[in-house]
């Protein structure tokens, strides 16, 4: 390895100290980092990785020694977050310079795999520099940006263990990748266009075009054409097309079988800060700013602006678009020769994972794309995009994705045996558990699909394998019928069934490990199976991790029609007003049968979800029946709700024949059916009934059941009028209101609160 000049003699005490650098040090550069400083310090020594440690010996004057160990942490390179675990003196070896030592594969220090983040402004400057031998070139990357868990393959994280080991380097790329003083020393994909991946740009019966700059070229001429190009990138294939212009996207929706669910659009960095361009389409506050320009730069969900140029089927009857800047430098060079937005979807048939490969996208999306653009960097796993959104003032994530996941957390106590939990039914993750360390993946998806389970076998096998922590016992849905439930019962392995709210609870929880006191804990989504077997999701908490405590839900109400309640807001109306002995005229066809199965109770399932009592008021209010995505009839609700105060309706909170306290529902019918308001008027006084339900049972409930903290979780706090409208009216309360920060509040968390219970309940036991 490469050593630094002979360190000069100083005139104070000689000291030496063996260091040793937790944290995210791994793929970032912080071994030159490290090598940089000491030689500046004219300190003598070694540094080395193992296995997700950074440990070094630091020789040389006491001053000097000092000011490298505050200096280490304090200019760490900005994609890492390091911490100064030990710096214990030791015996001088001698050395007489400073050497970077090879990895050591063989450590059983804890190993973090290093995110994808985006291009950084050193690496776009060579890009578009035409002197450089990087110019235009779309795989360009350093120490400090690039793809890393999309490629990785094995741990520790040198070339040879990335999907880059086929990709030989050239004389010049390897004198960057072994000099300690450049910033592409082991950067672990770095290659030029002499010795790494190309582009080839194909279209059904045309020859392909092989090389990279031409296949730039073509892939702008189709999409000005108004072409629909599947555009490989680091995680996956997007589906790109002209965001403004409307046949396009209307022929994209047609073709992907997605008629109203809005497609996320990739905008171009313009302005001192990049964000113009956003501006120009949507509200921009300082927060979302930040979260625009972080380094794995997210989806953010911001308020449209009326006057975007933007075709109107982008995010049809929506007061919300996803925009996210370009992170790879393909997408840059893309939107610069476009010279506009970009829609930018996952490539995937609805609910599935993104696909990653060019077989695939031949497969499952012929006839959707009218060219592919294609590089033949392999993809090791799939990572969609992530998405945030600004809820109350707080940055959340509403999923995770490329470049934020793997996330990791710790845990409030060690688990004894390695954990594998696989989450929910929908918006699936998985979480990996050793020790007091939980590692989320990125987002799988939908888990009807064959191809969603056979990703979350490869994900939960690779995560076991990257981080050397086999499972021992795999956490799953309490739901029998979940796919993941079924999956983990034949696995041969000990299977821990968790409550679907119990893990909603304790995912927010463990989120706070300093909070004082016993929770309440609103969980309100769809669905989710209690433990009186009915379907829970309007209901309240009371405890903690490990030992939860139903104390209060909405009146319950039956619904027809099994899980299609949730894709036709009708049912969830009808049984509302059948409940209450009210007629509903808004039936499709087949209404009439279905009121004959309520009434004899056929087919009908209990439930308390406040996301079907959502479902029910979109339907009551603007007249939609049938949605084409999950939770389409409350967003639309909740656009339609803007700018307009709200007129709450008291819900009276009475004790049910379970001894459980219930909020009644019922009066919320006859101001959602009122046609002397407005839609806006309606859809604003619902949220603000549904809101005030927040305050009154907190303060119903504390005397019995005293609390020391208010959480709000599940998918329904995902709609950020109705989180302001509780906020506003919490005022005075005593407890604090709490948010999710890390993990979303939808099912996505639900995989990350199955090992939290899990890990309480063992300790529990254990004590």
């Amino acid at each position: 390895m490469r050593s630094s000049p002979q360190a000069p003699s100083g005139a104070h005490r000689l000291l030496a100290r063996r260091v040793v650098l937790t944290g995210h040090v791994q793929g970032v550069g912080f071994r030159p980092h490290v090598y940089r400083l000491a030689v500046a310090r004219g300190l003598t020594g070694w540094v080395q990785n193992r296995m997700g440690a950074v440990h070094a010996l630091v020789e040389g004057p006491e001053e000097a020694v000092s000011r490298f160990l505050r200096e280490v942490v304090e200019q760490a390179p900005p994609l890492s977050d390091p911490h100064l675990s030990e710096a214990v003196e030791t015996a001088p070896e001698g050395g007489g310079s400073f050497t970077i030592l090879e990895s050591d594969a063989g450590s059983d220090v804890s190993i973090f795999v290093p995110a994808d983040t985006s291009v950084c402004p050193d690496c776009l400057r060579e890009m578009r520099d035409p002197g450089d031998r990087r110019y235009r070139y779309p795989f360009i990357n350093c120490t400090q940006c690039g793809p890393r868990y999309t490629l990785i393959e094995a741990m520790p994280y040198d070339r040879a263990n990335t999907t880059m080991a086929g990709f030989p380097l050239c004389e010049a790329c390897r004198r960057e990748y072994e000099d300690p003083s450049n910033r592409r020393f082991h950067a672990e994909p770095v290659a030029c266009p002499d010795c790494g991946p190309s582009l080839r740009f194909a279209r059904q019966g045309k020859t392909v075009i092989a090389q990279t700059e031409p296949a730039l070229a073509a892939t702008a001429a189709a999409l000005k054409a108004g072409d629909i190009v599947a555009v490989r990138g680091i995680g996956g294939y997007h589906l790109v097309c002209d965001a403004r212009n409307e046949a396009s996207v209307q022929r994209l929706r047609q073709r992907k079988h997605r008629p109203d669910k809005p497609f996320a659009v990739l905008v171009p960095e313009a302005g001192v800060d990049g964000l113009d361009g956003v501006r120009a389409l949507a509200r921009v506050s300082a927060r979302a700013a930040r979260a625009l320009s972080m380094p794995h730069r997210p989806i953010v969900l911001m308020p449209r602006r009326e006057d975007a140029e933007l075709a109107a089927s982008v995010a049809p009857g929506l007061g919300v678009l996803g925009l996210f800047l370009p992170y790879s430098p393909l997408h840059v060079l893309l939107l610069d020769a476009i010279g506009g937005p970009l829609v930018a979807t996952s490539a995937n048939p609805s609910g599935e994972p993104v696909l990653t490969t060019p077989a695939e996208i031949e497969e499952r999306l012929s006839g959707v794309a009218d060219a592919v653009l294609h590089h033949d960097r392999p993809i090791a796993r799939p990572a969609d995009d992530p998405v945030l959104r600004e809820i109350a003032g707080t940055v959340v994530p509403l999923r995770l994705g490329r470049g934020n996941a793997p996330v990791e957390l710790s845990l409030p106590f060690a688990l004894e045996k390695n954990a594998l939990a696989l989450g929910a039914q929908m918006k699936a993750t998985v979480t990996l558990a050793f020790g007091n360390r939980a590692v989320i993946s990125p987002h799988i998806g939908e888990m009807e699909a064959a191809r969603s389970l056979q990703v979350l076998e490869d994900v939960s096998r690779s995560l076991q394998s990257l981080y050397g922590a086999p499972a021992g016992v795999l956490l799953c849905d309490a739901h029998p019928g979940y796919t993941t439930h079924r999956w983990a019962r034949n696995q041969g392995l000990p299977v821990v069934p968790i409550l679907h709210h119990h893990a909603h609870a304790s995912a927010l929880a463990a989120e706070y490990p300093d909070a004082v006191g016993n929770w309440l804990v609103f969980t309100w989504d769809g669905v989710g199976m209690g433990t009186d077997g009915t379907l829970w999701g309007g209901d309240v908490l009371w405890g903690r991790p490990g030992n939860w405590r139903r104390v209060a839900r909405f009146r319950p109400f039956r619904l027809t029609g099994g899980d299609r309640a949730g894709r036709e807001p009708w049912r969830s109306a009808a049984a509302l007003c059948w409940a209450v002995g009210r007629d509903f005229h808004n039936t499709p066809d087949g209404g009439e049968i279905a009121r004959r199965a309520w009434d004899k109770g056929i087919n009908t399932q209990e439930t308390t979800a406040a996301g079907r009592i959502f479902d029910a008021a979109a339907c009551l209010v603007i007249g939609r029946t049938h949605v084409s995505f999950e939770a389409q009839a409350p967003m639309l609700l909740e656009t339609l709700s803007e700018g307009i105060e709200g007129q709450a309706t008291p819900l009276p909170i009475s004790c049910g024949e379970s001894g459980l306290l219930e909020v009644d529902w019922a009066p919320l019918l006859d101001p959602l059916n009122d046609r002397r308001r407005s839609e806006g008027e309606r859809a604003a006084g619902f949220h603000a009934s549904m809101a005030q339900v927040v305050p009154d049972l907190a303060r119903a409930l504390a005397r019995q059941f005293p609390f020391g903290q208010i959480g709000l979780t599940g998918g329904v706090f995902q709609n950020a009028r109705l989180v302001r409208e509780i906020l506003n009216r919490a005022v005075g309360l005593e407890a604090p209101l709490r948010m999710h920060r890390h993990v979303p509040c939808n099912d996505a968390g639900i995989s990350f609160g199955q090992v939290v219970e899990y890990a309480a309940r063992a300790r529990g036991e254990d004590g």
